[in-house]
């Protein structure tokens, strides 16, 4: 399986703005964004007095802004617009609310991970468990009334340990509810386009496709 494997505040730089990608160390004065606001290689410092991007290079900045904020490779999420553009709605819409509807990134909005990254690698190495059966597929998407939980296993290991003691100070949004106790999170909903805080100009992604 094809995956990323060079610096992650790359991606960051490239897009002008912070992705959330490694968690806390985005909030704090080590982001490479605060140190380095320009796109990384050789001519990144050139490349902000450059002229104005065309169509096509902002609609390509908005759909690899979405690859990278949600951890999803090209292939992949090329079939995700082919799924969108079959369902019922606004593509652009419905190619965002699968996206959200990832495991990986339903334990990150849960609090139990602090970045999309690390919940992906949390959900690879089993510690999650979708209606009481072990899931370790980061893509597998989550429906209305899915209970998501860490396995009884995991519970005691530091990681959880510390995320447990923490997750009061991790709010879930509105289409998820959470138990503190038994670790564990439900889907109310699938979200909304307004549940969704991602800055992502959907309609751009179409527009990239509709070429």
């Amino acid at each position: 399986m094809a995956r990323y494997n060079d610096a992650v505040c790359k991606l960051c730089r490239r897009e002008g703005e912070k992705l959330f990608l490694k968690g806390e160390r985005c909030l704090s004065p080590k982001c490479a964004v605060e140190r380095r606001p320009y796109p990384p290689g050789l001519h990144g410092k050139q490349a902000q007095f450059r002229k104005k991007d065309s169509d096509y290079a902002l609609q390509l900045r908005a759909k690899q802004k979405a690859r990278r904020v949600y951890g999803v490779m090209e292939r992949q999420f090329r079939r995700y617009f082919s799924d969108a553009e079959r369902r019922r709605g606004l593509t652009g819409t419905n190619l965002l609310i699968m996206l959200e509807s990832r495991l990986d990134n339903v334990v990150f909005r849960l609090g139990f991970a602090t970045s999309r990254p690390q919940a992906r690698q949390l959900v690879r190495h089993g510690h999650f468990e979708v209606n009481g059966h072990k899931v370790n597929i980061p893509s597998y998407l989550m429906q209305s009334g899915d209970v998501v939980a860490v396995r009884p296993a995991s519970r005691n290991k530091p990681w959880f340990k510390e995320m447990a003691a923490d997750l009061e100070h991790r709010a879930a949004p509105d289409w998820l509810s959470r138990d503190d106790v038994t670790l564990s999170g439900r889907v109310l909903a699938q979200p909304t386009r307004g549940d969704i805080d991602v800055t992502i100009n959907e309609q751009l992604i179409v527009e990239y496709y509709s070429r």
